[in-house]
């Protein structure tokens, strides 16, 4: 999955260039250009929006999309700001944008399911949560969707973070799994542990969407675009649905596309990025691909209230819609 760097930053210069303004031309006539922060580096799990630039899907509606690999939080605010029209974001960050009174929503549910995970040497035998009492924990910091994820794993176990030990490493869960520096660690669901088992390194998996059901990454909006540019968003969506719709449908279609946007993808092993690939599906599956879940956003909120992220509920109807869903 898309990893993610700090708290929640507000404080960016937000004179920043707008990118929604008609800049290009081609055949269909005037496309307007969109700047789209996207959380992460160009990797293979962000298939479904290259695909829909290869095929047309966002010129059809009228869109260019110049893709962003900064911080998630960095698009968040700008989005929040009314600086830019659209972001990638998860659903957490949604909500700690609003109870500081950014008024971002969230507009298209890209990933179904929460994509973190716990990996364990197999000696632990932590077959299910409560098994993390007393254990060592490794991962990126005390934010983002590791930290959320851990969290909602702790609580399915009737644990909370006083009964573990949690340890900042940055992004080097791999390494310091590997290297046996670590013993427990919190990673993407679509990434470490795939990497760990292509070494042909032993562990033991807990997923978080097998014990939580909370709100993942999506596309957002902020209300400003909402009420002046509904088209956009729609457009956006419909795009977007089209591109996971064909991912799903055809991933080595969709991960020849990728090498186009994923430098050295092609002398990558190909295995390891297929599985990748083949993985991040599992989570975008949906009988209406975009759909929210309103239980999802209601434990999230109740979630980051647990865990001191929210000083008391919000109201998560406001937090996203389902309006713009094809």
């Amino acid at each position: 999955m898309l990893k993610k760097i700090g708290l929640l930053m507000l404080g960016l210069a937000f004179g920043l260039s707008a990118c929604a303004s008609p800049q290009s031309t081609k055949e269909a006539g005037p496309l307007t250009k969109i700047r789209l922060p996207m959380g992460y580096i160009p990797n293979v799990q962000y298939a479904p929006f290259y695909v829909a630039v290869e095929k047309g899907y966002f010129a059809k509606e009228g869109i260019e999309i110049e893709f962003d690999y900064s911080f998630e939080t960095d698009g968040v605010a700008l989005v929040g700001a009314g600086t830019l029209p659209l972001a990638v974001a998860s659903g957490e960050q949604v909500l700690l944008a609003r109870a500081q009174g950014l008024p971002v929503v969230y507009a298209f549910a890209w990933y179904q399911d929460f994509p973190v995970s716990v990996i364990s040497t197999p000696d632990l035998k932590i077959t299910k949560p409560a098994d993390l009492r007393g254990k060592t924990i490794g991962l990126p910091g005390l934010f983002g969707a590791s930290y959320i994820g851990l969290g909602a794993l702790l609580f399915a176990g009737g644990l909370t973070a006083s009964d573990v030990t949690l340890e900042a490493i940055g992004f080097n869960q791999v390494e310091a799994f590997a290297s046996g520096q670590q013993h427990v660690v919190v990673g993407y669901t679509a990434n470490e542990p795939i990497v760990l088992a292509s070494k042909g390194i032993k562990l033991t998996e807990l997923r978080v969407a097998d014990y939580a059901r909370l709100t993942a990454n999506g596309v957002i909006t902020n209300e400003k675009t909402i009420a002046e540019n509904p088209g956009l968003v729609r457009g956006m969506a419909r795009a977007l649905a089209h591109g996971i719709a064909d991912t799903i449908a055809d991933p080595n279609a969709a991960y020849e596309i990728c090498k186009k946007y994923v430098e050295n993808l092609g002398q990558t092993d190909e295995v390891v990025q297929k599985q990748v690939l083949a993985t991040s599906i599992e989570f975008w599956k949906a009988e209406r691909i975009g759909m929210s879940d309103p239980q999802a956003w209601s434990n999230m909120n109740d979630l980051l209230v647990k865990m001191g992220q929210l000083a008391a509920p919000l109201d998560v109807s406001k937090a996203f819609t389902n309006e713009f869903v094809p």
